[in-house]
């Protein structure tokens, strides 16, 4: 999904940084794109974090888009060096840091847009402001993982609120269910229970179900980074090419169900997780 995006905003005219965990893993993969900058990030490392923001900060270069794509799924139970749970922590908290320490540059673009990949695990679970960790309840790592993209549709609506006054403005994206190297820890077995895969291990591609290609995937992210459609808007959940619609809480949970139910995108809960977010980074946004 990242490489698609870095592919259609590149061959666009933008100059496109790619910050990887493995950046020679990643030269390998954006060969022959042009306009791309490698960076080395690791995303549940609060100093990578810092250490790439103020490499970009020096450099001086405003930030037109910014696109939190990164992520892990359905992982086992582990925590990062602070005890946070492995998903909220790379798949929120990072992306939290990463754009609270850009937020200069965001600034500085006066017209920026956030893109927030989000999921349709958004129906597994809210956000447990309790216990986000897993510490008093017994770990599900769907329910880990639905959390953590529920936090990304949340904070885009924060940012949203209180970026637009300086030119930025947030969205959330659901690129549909796609098979790439985000489902590692999934077996054959359970790929095949999700619909993911066929009976003979080749992806599923069925759009008007919400089953994509990589390509079809990532239209929606440059959709929310670039399309004049969306000048004036924010906070929105998109999908679909397309700002989906909002559904009860009761809606059934399936990742083929287009909508977004009312915990990924409620202003008080965003707000809520803002503060927690901030809590345990130990992270201000100066805006």
């Amino acid at each position: 999904m990242g490489l698609e995006t870095t592919r259609a905003l590149a061959e666009a005219g933008a100059t496109v940084i790619v910050p990887a965990r493995t950046p020679e893993k990643a030269r390998a993969s954006v060969a022959g794109i042009p306009r791309v900058e490698l960076e080395s990030l690791d995303l549940i490392n609060p100093a990578s974090i810092d250490a790439f923001a103020r490499r970009f900060l020096d450099s001086g270069r405003p930030l037109d888009i910014l696109v939190n794509s990164a992520g892990i799924m359905a992982v086992p139970l582990t925590r990062d060096a602070r005890g946070y749970e492995s998903q909220f922590a790379t798949n929120h908290l990072g992306h939290f840091q990463l754009t609270a320490r850009l937020w200069p540059a965001l600034k500085k673009s006066g017209n920026a847009r956030v893109v927030s990949v989000s999921s349709g695990a958004i129906r597994y679970s809210g956000i447990d402001f309790g216990d986000p960790n897993f510490e008093r309840k017994e770990y599900d790592k769907w329910i880990a993982y639905g959390q953590s993209k529920s936090a990304n549709a949340l904070f885009a609506v924060e940012l949203d609120r209180q970026g637009h006054a300086h030119g930025v403005r947030a969205f959330s994206v659901h690129p549909g269910v796609i098979k790439t190297d985000l489902a590692r820890f999934l077996s054959d077995e359970e790929l095949r229970a999700m619909g993911i895969i066929d009976d003979q291990g080749h992806p599923v591609n069925n759009p008007s179900l919400g089953y994509k290609t990589v390509e079809q995937g990532a239209a929606t992210s440059v959709w929310c980074a670039t399309s004049t459609q969306l000048d004036g808007r924010g906070g929105v959940y998109c999908e679909n090419v397309d700002i989906t619609t909002a559904v009860p809480a009761d809606t059934p949970v399936s990742l083929t169900v287009s909508g977004v139910p009312p915990w990924a995108i409620d202003p008080a809960s965003a707000k809520r997780l803002w503060q927690l977010s901030e809590e345990m980074t130990g992270v201000k946004f100066k805006i």
